[in-house]
């Protein structure tokens, strides 16, 4: 491993620690400024599920705030995912000298993969469990009662299943990670795949609509997740080997 993480005191690297806060906070604040110059047509991207869903749904802006708040949640939403190269630079930056030297040249292509996996969990969250959800939740309506729902809390409800399934699509990401330093083993996840399973299934159940379907739908790709990491890990642990 590298010297200087050796040499550097516990308070170099706290004053380390708060360098990359900082530089990944300045990240987020001007990613937040991009996406509220943009913010009209990223709200009517955003709007555009209820738009298909085969019953009408009626979004209202049910407070004077409500429209300036909005805006404001989405700007940080969005600073959030512009910033995830540079948090995760900012992060490899902080524990790479305790790295050897060969393992420091997947900084690049794990920068690259951290935030492609993390808009595939946006995408899919987006195309396939907001649209079933909205189309389980308003079928559920009845006669000429009007599905009328606060813009706000629909807004929340589909950011936070957005970036919570693209923190989940970092599971092979992390997978590699903890095999490179010894941690995950194949053979330990092929064990404990039944526990996986479990935890998977109680995670989709909070990342989710308080509902079966949409538990399901999100369990499905999850568990595809965890067996395309055993794979992931056991390229890694080769890897590590031949090291």
């Amino acid at each position: 491993m590298s010297d200087p993480f050796k040499t550097m005191s516990f308070l170099d690297h706290l004053e380390e620690l708060r360098w990359r806060i900082i530089k990944s906070l300045i990240a987020i604040v001007v990613g937040a400024i991009v996406t509220i110059l943009f913010v009209d047509p990223i709200i009517d991207i955003l709007i555009q599920p209820t738009r298909e869903v085969s019953r009408e749904m009626i979004l209202q802006v049910l407070t004077v705030q409500g429209m300036f708040m909005l805006k404001w949640g989405i700007a940080f939403a969005g600073g959030l995912v512009f910033a995830i190269p540079v948090l995760t630079y900012q992060i490899w930056k902080f524990v790479s000298p305790g790295l050897y030297q060969d393992e420091q040249r997947f900084a690049l292509p794990l920068i690259v993969l951290t935030f492609v996996c993390f808009l595939l969990g946006i995408v899919f969250a987006y195309e396939v469990i907001i649209p079933f959800s909205l189309n389980f939740f308003t079928s559920m309506g009845y006669g000429d009662i009007q599905t009328n729902v606060s813009i706000n809390y629909y807004f929340s409800f589909i950011i936070w299943l957005m970036i919570g399934t693209g923190f989940i699509f970092e599971f092979p990401i992390v997978s590699f990670i903890l095999a490179r330093i010894g941690l995950l083993t194949p053979k330990g996840m092929r064990k404990y795949r039944r526990h996986a399973i479990v935890f998977i299934m109680i995670l989709s159940a909070i990342i989710t609509p308080p509902d079966p379907v949409s538990m399901v739908i999100m369990t499905i790709p999850l568990v595809l997740l965890y067996e395309f990491s055993i794979g992931v890990v056991w390229v890694a642990v080769r890897q590590r080997e031949r090291r």
